[in-house]
């Protein structure tokens, strides 16, 4: 596999970092081939963050095939802003230039908008969770103005969105932007959330300091199911179009299939690439992955 040939240079809840400097995170991209149930084939590497080698670089999100969105800041600015990178042209561009901080952008279920929050420069540092077109026609409009904690966040419907509320403990909510209403549901969440193939919402309950569970939430009768004890210290993860499970530990990625896998599978080895600490998975629909990581001593790429 020619490592070089591939490359593509592209010219915590956040309250928690906003005094403290944000760590050097990178971005790489794998094609994915599933041969068997347990033997997976990681292609066409590329290492997608070459414009920000020394920066933060975090929270991938596929708007489509082509098109990865990221959080980005970079080592000189005070703030992080969204980039979009276009995977088939090799390029980036800027999507949001403020003087607030931007994470976590998420496509919208319309597919014309993309939802991000935005840390705010009032006195408490307020987290909010905002609405931007991607055609960036305009500056974007806040959907929850009286929910000022909001750390990350995922979409289950057009109307009804999943929060982690900051608090002590945190927590999971269930808002609704037509009406307002929030259902407090589960404290000590994890930051990930994923969608079943079935429609569920998949998160991480915290039971304990060492007992983490992955779950899945009916939204219809708000009942919560144990799927999986996750990997010791590992609470992202992303799930195929067939329900498999796929998370990071180190440099390590395992899979887990409810109906297939008694536990987590190794099914694939990045230390060649020097690649550790993965996190922050993302999955298109052609079968791409985008994950977040710290490099090692070298690049290797």
């Amino acid at each position: 596999m020619k490592r070089l040939a591939s490359l593509l240079v592209f010219l915590l809840p956040f309250s928690g970092l906003i005094a403290q400097e944000l760590p050097n995170t990178q971005v790489y991209l794998f094609e994915i081939e599933q041969v068997t149930d347990s033997q997976f084939v990681f292609r066409n590497p590329k290492y997608l963050t070459g414009f920000n080698p020394y920066g933060y670089n975090n929270q991938p999100c596929f708007i489509n095939n082509q098109k990865l969105y990221l959080s980005v800041r970079f080592p000189q600015s005070k703030q992080t802003d969204i980039y979009a990178l276009d995977l088939e042209k090799n390029t980036k561009l800027q999507v949001t230039h403020t003087a607030e901080s931007e994470y976590s952008p998420t496509l919208m279920p319309d597919g014309y908008h993309f939802s991000a929050v935005r840390v705010e420069l009032d006195e408490v540092n307020s987290q909010r969770l905002w609405k931007f077109p991607i055609s960036r026609l305009n500056n974007g409009e806040p959907l929850l103005p009286f929910v000022p904690n909001v750390g990350y966040h995922f979409w289950l419907d057009a109307q009804n969105v999943a929060l982690f509320l900051v608090d002590q403990p945190n927590y999971l909510a269930i808002a609704n932007i037509t009406n307002g209403s929030i259902r407090q549901m589960t404290p000590n969440i994890g930051r990930c959330f994923q969608r079943s193939p079935s429609g569920r919402l998949v998160y991480v309950h915290k039971v304990t300091e060492s007992e983490w569970w992955i779950k899945a939430l009916d939204p219809r009768t708000l009942e919560s199911q144990n799927i999986v004890q996750t990997l010791p210290g590992s609470e992202d993860f992303a799930i195929l179009p067939d329900g498999t499970i796929l998370m990071g530990n180190g440099p390590r990625l395992y899979k887990y299939h409810p109906r297939k896998d008694s536990g987590w599978v190794l099914i694939g080895d990045f230390r060649a690439y020097k690649i550790s600490s993965i996190t922050r998975l993302a999955v298109s629909k052609d079968n791409k992955l985008a994950f977040v990581a710290r490099p090692g001593q070298s690049s290797g790429w």
